[in-house]
């Protein structure tokens, strides 16, 4: 079984020997791979819609692995109980709904030693959740599939992370008299922006380009508050032109 180059990029973040939860497991092919390679010693996949649900119960029957991968129909984190697993992963959803789902369980991740995430959109408001509940980034993937562009985020519990939240978020300087505040990290990524890569610049390009398709549409406005909005978003905007500007272009 070969997985998307996502999902192998997800697994390989996977720590050897772990008990892991794949929450929206789909047909489950992560918690197979993870289990096969030795990743996994033990994995429930998750799914709360019934078809995907059948079809990851078929999978785990198809692949003879049983007795090493529970399927668990269920929303979210209701799947597991508390230290029952120490890796999680999330992946496929967007950033907001995988933040809810994070904090709707807050008591299973009790445990947890690693959170490997990869939302579809929204990764500033997931990373916010993170850093309020003392979760720290570890490590950033940026990569390109299919024509789409994902972001995988993997996570420690503060008192496991050899690096501590203020210095993952600290403000830093570029050239220019431009500052990577705190907000731009965590939008942009505090690991991908040390190191842009060209799908970086893609990302980010196309983002403003959305940025200014939304300000062109509010200011046709006359309500103060559309006018507030496209203020604050051109600021956004402005902001992010001079971090492009100003990081090191990466060859690849």
């Amino acid at each position: 079984m070969k997985l998307s180059n996502r999902l192998q990029r997800i697994h390989d973040q996977i720590p050897a020997g772990s008990r892991m939860a794949d929450i929206g497991s789909d047909h489950a092919l992560l918690p197979v791979a993870a289990v096969r390679s030795g990743k996994a010693v033990s994995a429930i996949a998750g799914e709360v819609n019934p078809g995907p649900y059948d079809a990851a119960c078929k999978q785990v029957s198809d692949a003879g692995l049983k007795a090493n991968i529970t399927v668990r129909r269920g929303d979210g984190l209701d799947v597991i109980s508390p230290g029952e697993v120490d890796v999680i992963t999330i992946a496929g959803m967007g950033g907001a709904l995988i933040a809810s789902i994070l904090d709707r369980g807050i008591s299973k991740l009790e445990g947890v030693q690693l959170l490997i995430l990869q939302p579809n959109v929204g990764e500033d408001i997931l990373r916010r959740w993170l850093l309020d509940h003392h979760w720290v980034v570890v490590a950033e993937q940026l990569l390109e599939e299919d024509g789409k562009i994902y972001e995988i985020i993997t996570v420690m519990p503060q008192a496991s992370s050899p690096i501590a939240n203020e210095e993952v978020y600290r403000a830093r300087p570029l050239q220019g008299g431009v500052t990577l505040t705190e907000d731009l990290l965590l939008r942009m990524g505090p690991y991908l922006t040390d190191r842009p890569t060209e799908v970086f610049f893609t990302k980010w390009e196309s983002e403003i380009d959305k940025l200014q398709g939304v300000v062109q549409s509010i200011s046709k406005s006359d309500q103060d508050s559309s006018r507030e909005k496209a203020a604050e978003m051109e600021r956004l905007i402005m902001s992010l032109k001079e971090v492009l500007a100003c990081l090191p272009k990466v060859k690849q």
